[in-house]
């Protein structure tokens, strides 16, 4: 019993240790880039887009596609650069587990 009773122990430690990790990841950022750097898009790690930049000289209204495709791309980007960072931080507790749906 005493064995469950540490098991227990660290397990609320680890508990612990993800949450605030958790929070953590809501306070760092990742930028992604499109087109040169004609579309910039800045991602919490929490997957919230907090930020999006259009350069002026990439708006023609003639050519509406073109900047959608550019948001697109910096967005996908930017999610991507979230779940490698996500992975990165939280990896550690999961390490050697393969939880279906944990990060």
């Amino acid at each position: 019993m005493k064995n469950m009773g540490n098991m227990m122990k660290q397990m609320q430690k680890m508990q612990k240790q993800m949450l605030k990790a958790q929070e953590e990841l809501k306070e760092k950022t990742v930028e992604a880039t499109a087109g040169g750097g004609m579309v910039t898009v800045v991602a919490s790690g929490d997957k919230r887009i907090v930020d999006i930049k259009i350069s002026e000289d990439v708006v023609d209204p003639d050519d509406v596609e073109m900047l959608q495709d550019l948001i697109l791309a910096a967005t996908n980007e930017a999610l991507k650069q979230v779940d490698e960072l996500v992975e990165k931080d939280m990896g550690k507790f999961t390490k050697g587990m393969n939880i279906p749906g944990m990060f």
